[in-house]
């Protein structure tokens, strides 16, 4: 059976029982009601009868005659008259008046006239009102006794006594049961109709899926979510969180986001923006991460029921993707000396070959001056580095492509040697490249500029250029998707923000110094700190 049939059989049974203790205890509130009003009804009677004149004086004059009432004048007596009257109006089942020695003056049945009455008349006698269920000789009543008093005062001369059979008094019964049958079956209907609504309202909640398949469902994905290195978040229908787990929010840097709006959580636009859409992102800076984000609509049958966003750390792929554009530029670098290098071997073999040793001589010592490459780079000669220089030339030659010529500050000072190279020219890579490509755009003459100064273990490089100026520091280091554009300089995709996260990650900083503008370009700065061994001022 379905758990849904289940409680729906469930709710059916609970609502029968506590409709059927309902209706007991209210079948028994109706016969108590009834019996107290058939004792009610005896006791006024019994009283107007006993507070009679005719039958105060009667009585008292019977109970002063010691001798005992004769059955035959008592038949054809007034109270007997009186009290037969009085049963046929009340549709009592009888009237009994009783002197002091419970003598029958007046009964129903004429042939017990004169005889004691069957049951006690004590508490009368003793000035005591009496209202109970008896057994007498016209079978089980509902009676009530009272004393009757002489006209002048005084002790108690007799009784009254007033019944009403059983089956009279519960001549309202049936219709009490029907009444109450009628709300048994209409709140049992009601109540089954409610149930059936709630069981279609729970399987269309739970999509037709049962407890124990929800069970094993939070077990299932409780196990594969927190195993998995990827952040889950799931959206509901109105853009409230329904699922976000540990990896998630450690990648958004939130905390209990779980019922709460995705506008509440105080994301960057660009994250709020991925996350609302649907598709993939090329990779968005968060803090001092980097998040790929991939959003899914979810959808059962026709239904949507909202979307679900896979969230993977790419910060360590990027920051290695950096790190190869850069090992590469220097391969390319070290096989454009290498090709250098061969050639100018090449000629001296050849004017040694034809014995113009004296011209082998110099061009050999002007080799050894120059270096192995002729960079072209002015100022090249002040890096003290073999792979900075080697780095540097290659992004010369690649910016002279361009139209953008790239030399050495002046101001340059290096003496000690590159140890952690792939953080260095990754940084300056990404400084040389948003330069480079400010200035490509912009009047003549294009010149980039790049300082490199040694601070005990830490380098210091600066870059300038030419081009027109940063418009907006803030939106240059701004957490954004990648941007294609060649026109979004200095800050070009997830460049600078990764730049700088290199640079904090050792204890130092990437910061523009001069934004520029109006004509002037600008001016941007890192520090990265335990990346020399060596010599440095």
């Amino acid at each position: 059976m379905r758990f849904a049939t289940r409680m729906l059989v469930v709710q059916v049974a609970t609502q029968v029982a506590v409709v059927a203790v309902c209706t007991a205890v209210f079948a028994w509130l109706g016969v108590q009601q009834l019996k107290a009003e058939a004792d009610s009804s005896a006791l006024n009677i019994a009283r107007s009868v006993a507070e009679s004149p005719q039958v105060r004086d009667l009585v008292a004059d019977y109970s002063a005659d010691p001798g005992t009432p004769d059955a035959a004048d008592l038949r054809d007596g007034v109270l007997q008259r009186y009290a037969a009257a009085v049963t046929d109006r009340t549709e009592g089942l009888f009237v009994v008046i009783t002197d002091d020695h419970g003598i029958r003056l007046a009964h129903p049945d004429p042939d017990r006239l004169g005889q004691v009455v069957s049951t006690s008349f004590a508490d009368a006698l003793a000035g005591r009102e009496v209202v109970t269920w008896e057994v007498g000789t016209l079978g089980e009543s509902a009676r009530a006794k009272v004393p009757v008093y002489p006209p002048a005062g005084g002790d108690p001369v007799g009784e009254v006594s007033v019944g009403f059979e059983r089956a009279s008094v519960f001549d309202d019964l049936p219709a009490l049961t029907a009444g109450i049958a009628l709300a048994v079956l209409l709140a049992v209907v009601i109540g089954a109709l409610v149930a059936l609504l709630m069981r279609r309202r729970l399987e269309r909640l739970t999509l037709g899926v049962q407890p124990e398949e929800l069970a094993a469902l939070v077990q299932t994905q409780t196990a594969v979510l927190e195993s998995a290195d990827e952040g889950v978040l799931a959206l509901d229908d109105a853009g409230v969180v329904r699922v976000c787990t540990a990896v998630a929010e450690r990648l958004l840097g939130i905390t209990d986001a779980v019922g709460r709006p995705l506008s509440d959580l105080a994301l960057a636009p660009a994250v709020a923006a991925a996350l609302a859409g649907a598709g993939a992102s090329t990779g968005l800076p968060v803090g001092d991460r980097v998040v790929f984000i991939d959003v899914r609509p979810v959808r059962r049958g026709s239904r949507t029921l909202g979307r679900v966003a896979v969230l993977r750390d790419r910060t360590d792929v990027a920051a290695l993707s950096g790190r190869l554009d850069s090992v590469r530029a220097m391969g390319d670098a070290l096989r454009v000396q290498r090709h250098e290098n061969a050639n100018r071997l090449h000629a001296a073999v050849g004017l040694l070959d034809a014995d113009r040793t004296a011209e082998a001589r110099a061009f050999l010592a002007d080799l050894v001056d120059r270096g192995s490459v002729d960079w072209a780079v002015p100022g090249i000669e002040l890096v003290g580095d073999a792979m900075l220089q080697s780095f540097l030339g290659a992004k010369a030659l690649a910016a002279r492509e361009r139209g953008v010529a790239l030399r050495v500050s002046d101001d340059t000072y290096l003496l000690g040697t590159v140890d952690d190279v792939e953080d260095v020219v990754a940084v300056l890579g990404n400084l040389v490249d948003n330069a480079v490509a400010a200035t490509a755009s912009a009047p003549e003459p294009r010149e980039v500029e790049v300082a490199v100064l040694g601070d005990g273990d830490a380098i210091v490089l600066t870059v300038s250029d030419s081009g027109g100026g940063i418009a907006d520091v803030d939106a240059a280091f701004a957490a954004r998707e990648r941007d294609d554009d060649p026109t979004a300089v200095h800050g070009l995709g997830i460049g600078l923000p990764l730049s700088r996260d290199f640079a904090r990650r050792r204890g130092g900083d990437v910061w523009v110094v001069d934004p520029g503008g109006d004509g002037r370009g600008a001016v941007v700065a890192a520090r990265l700190p335990g990346v020399l061994r060596g010599e440095n001022p």
